[in-house]
């Protein structure tokens, strides 16, 4: 299904396909030859979106732009079952595995490899031809990668990424943190309720 979101309309080559039951809504621009599966979800909150050719978006996957953060995603590029990618920008040929996941403003190089349930934290930067291992996350400029047991080594490597500064605009040391964080992210996801079919 496609949406206006904002006033502004999916653009889809003529050549890509999509499900019926995938969700392609505002300022996205699809490009040649892509395939975008049953149930994947690619939605323009505020930035812009682009596919490049060839990418193929399988079942279940998301990809979401932001205000701060649009997302450019390169041709030749496959986005796994249930993977996720927020506000990043993607090279050439670079492969998601399921349920790899990518945060605002990080830099995935050309044919880089994300295996299942990576994770490529805020502002990483991998070089060209990285590969993220199963389960393993990627921190940082110069990017630094580790197993999912050092959560406190994760930490140390990114503690001036202010997360819900940077994605919610709330102060992290805000006494009521999550409630400031769900009414404005809320106030800005009803903006959907606008939308409708392109």
């Amino acid at each position: 299904m496609l949406y206006e979101h904002l006033g502004a309309r999916p653009r889809i080559h003529d050549t890509a396909v999509i499900a019926p039951t995938a969700v392609i809504s505002g300022d996205v621009t699809i490009g040649e030859d892509c395939q975008v599966l049953h149930g994947a979800v690619i939605t323009a909150e505020g930035g812009p979106i682009t596919l490049g050719d060839n990418v193929i978006v399988m079942e279940n996957a998301l990809i979401r732009a932001t205000a701060a953060d649009a997302v450019h995603i390169g041709s030749h590029t496959l986005i796994g079952t249930l993977a996720s990618i927020a506000g990043a920008t993607v090279g050439n040929e670079v492969f998601f595995a399921s349920g790899a996941r990518v945060f605002n403003g990080a830099h995935v190089g050309d044919r880089c490899e994300v295996r299942v349930n990576a994770i490529v934290m805020r502002r990483a930067l991998l070089p060209e031809s990285t590969v993220v291992p199963i389960g393993w996350v990627a921190v940082g400029d110069p990017v630094q990668l580790f197993s999912p047991d050092q959560a406190d080594a994760i930490a140390e490597a990114q503690p001036d990424l202010d997360f819900p500064g940077h994605v919610f605009g709330v102060d992290r040391d805000t006494p009521d943190l999550m409630v400031q964080l769900t009414e404005r992210y809320g106030r800005s996801l009803a903006r959907h309720a606008d939308d409708h079919p392109a």
